[in-house]
């Protein structure tokens, strides 16, 4: 069975007992959040006559894999187990031994997969133990899978960065007051779940006027430190960014770049002094490219409103993020939308929820583009 299909049980197990299994194992996976990359999050659990024996999950980049932690857990109990593991395990030598490898010696008689993996130097675990007479399952809650590693995967497929655009709004769509202020539009648990996802990060970006307004640190701090910390990258065309902001200070302690095609002039020649990279880049395009070759591959986008209309309207956003406040700002006040390009009803794009959930007093949705699977 491949990973076009969604798994049928070849063991005693039925179709919901493995998709259970492989939910605990993608709850296992989620405790390497903002510690394995470049790597994925993945997670394993060791199931023995319908018991979970033990589990394991990649700690952090360079350390044993998932698959590996579970079976030192379970010891001899591992013979005769079936393991559930959210992505192909490796069949390859790379900062460990192959996952494969320690399966078969372990004497495992089934494995359950979520996803294959797009990495061609890390793929063929599949046939690998296959080869060693262990039933191979593949397909299990694989799009949850997907999901929570998207960035991999889609590095191995595009050249720009997977981008998740967050907006924080009022309630009537605004991301700033009529005076430009946008400070607290939403709650302290939403903003919290923002420096989550800062940490799950490879990078976090802002357009100049975000910066001009706020002059925000755009560093982690309400979340368990990720092992590299987010480069933090301003769009800002003309380099306005002023040397005295809290970025361009913190520059040598944090990675932060900009994205201009302005001149070498003195200004440039001050941020760069300061410690602040600076991508040249004539297109939005050609910017996301070159950030994807310089290894970024996951982008959080926080705004502001012209970024958010650019990356809209090139359809580059992959996910979109909203956490919705209960203030009502009114007339003159900053839309979300503003700078989308206009686009009639009946052929506007339908963007899919994927999620919904209250968080505080705010509401946070996120949306998936309808070409997006």
């Amino acid at each position: 069975m491949d990973s076009d299909s969604p798994a049928a049980p070849t063991s005693g197990a039925s179709a919901r007992d493995d998709a259970a299994f492989m939910h605990r194992a993608l709850a296992e996976a989620r405790k390497g959040w903002g510690q394995t990359a470049p790597n994925p999050m993945v997670g394993a659990v060791v199931v023995r006559s319908g018991e979970i024996v033990s589990t394991g999950h990649h700690t952090s980049f360079g350390a044993p894999h998932a698959e590996v932690e579970a079976l030192r857990a379970a010891g001899e109990r591992a013979a005769g187990a079936t393991v559930y593991a959210t992505l192909e395990p490796c069949a390859h030598t790379g900062k460990t031994p192959p996952c494969v490898d320690a399966l078969i010696a372990a004497g495992v008689s089934r494995v359950v997969v979520a996803a294959r993996d797009p990495n061609p130097e890390a793929a063929g675990g599949v046939e690998r133990l296959r080869e060693a007479g262990i039933t191979v399952d593949v397909g299990v809650v694989e799009g949850e899978a997907r999901e929570l590693n998207a960035p991999f995967f889609h590095s191995f497929a595009a050249r720009r960065p997977w981008i998740t655009l967050k907006l924080a709004m009022s309630l009537d769509g605004a991301l700033a007051d009529a005076g430009g202020r946008s400070r607290w539009v939403t709650g302290e648990e939403s903003r919290r779940i923002v420096h989550e996802m800062r940490a799950g990060s490879d990078a976090v970006a802002v357009g100049i006027g975000t910066v001009l307004s706020d002059d925000p640190s755009l560093t982690v701090r309400d979340a368990p430190a990720p092992r590299v910390p987010p480069t933090r990258l301003v769009f800002d065309r003309h380099a306005r960014l002023p040397v005295g902001s809290e970025l361009a200070r913190s520059a040598r302690e944090v990675p932060t770049l900009i994205v201009s095609d302005a001149p070498a002039a003195a200004r440039v020649t001050a941020l760069e002094a300061l410690g602040v990279r600076v991508v040249r880049a004539a297109s939005l395009a050609v910017a996301l490219d070159t950030l994807g070759d310089a290894g970024i591959r996951s982008l959080l986008v926080e705004g502001g409103a012209r970024l958010a209309g650019a990356l809209i309207g090139t359809g580059c956003v992959d996910r979109l993020v909203i956490f919705q406040g209960s203030a009502v700002l009114g007339a003159g006040a900053l839309g979300a939308f503003d700078f989308v390009p206009p686009m009639e009803v009946e052929r506007a794009p339908r963007w899919r929820v994927l999620e919904r959930r209250e968080v505080g007093a705010d509401t946070m949705t996120v949306y998936a583009p309808p070409s997006n699977d």
